[in-house]
């Protein structure tokens, strides 16, 4: 059995869809609009796997289109 919740994108704060698969274990939270996943096991809280562009791990830096050769 599968619940399902709109709520916002932790991302972009637009409208996305978290799904919570009892069976599987598994909550899944994904945005259409900034192409925003996590996938979640529902019992630990584990990520599985995630995709968040936009985002940087601290430390790193977004590189800009002024350094990159043509």
């Amino acid at each position: 059995m599968n619940n399902i919740q709109n709520i916002y994108c932790p991302n972009c704060g637009d409208r996305a869809l978290r799904v919570n698969s009892y069976e599987a274990k598994i909550m899944r939270t994904s945005c259409p609009h900034c192409d925003y996943l996590m996938v979640q096991c529902s019992e630990t809280g584990k990520v599985i796997e995630a995709y968040a562009p936009g985002l940087f791990p601290s430390g790193c830096s977004q590189l800009s289109t002024s350094s990159i050769s043509r």
